[in-house]
């Protein structure tokens, strides 16, 4: 690897667990190594290396654990392990891609349907797989689907 490139998310992650374990970042250490651990389950899965792109889905899959569970702590009344899990997506969301706002995405659902040729919400299977593709997880699929949902209503 030459210097030029930019690092990996594997060896962001496991500098930034040295840096958040020399200053004492306890949940910081705690988030990053359940990442890590994460991404070596899925390589000992696949039984070889993740590609970034397989890197970045254990990272969302992670960040959409603690939105679930924020949900569920939330609506059980335990606010001190809600806020827990908050900090934690914090620390994952550093290493997410920066999410697509809703207009950017009602924009890019319009166009995909355009593109497929879409004529209504009977197109949904067209559309979703190539919006999915396009949105490059700045998004998650409840967006995704909403968007959708509305670009081929308006199509109708």
């Amino acid at each position: 690897m030459n210097d030029a490139q930019a690092p990996t998310l594997r060896q962001r992650l496991q500098d930034d667990l040295k840096t958040a374990m020399r200053g004492g970042d306890q949940t910081g250490r705690d988030v990053i190594r359940y990442v890590l651990a994460a991404i070596k389950n899925a390589e000992i899965d696949k039984g070889g290396a993740l590609a970034p792109a397989d890197e970045l889905a254990v990272l969302q899959r992670q960040a959409k654990q603690r939105h679930e569970a924020i949900e569920q702590f939330r609506s059980g009344g335990r606010v001190d392990l809600a806020d827990r899990e908050s900090a934690q997506l914090e620390i994952l969301n550093r290493y997410l891609p920066a999410a697509m706002s809703d207009d950017e995405l009602a924009a890019l659902a319009a166009a995909v349907s355009a593109e497929v040729g879409a004529t209504g919400p009977k197109d949904m299977a067209r559309v979703m797989p190539a919006l999915i593709a396009r949105v490059d997880g700045r998004a998650d699929g409840r967006r995704v689907s909403a968007a959708a949902k509305q670009a081929l209503a308006s199509r109708a």
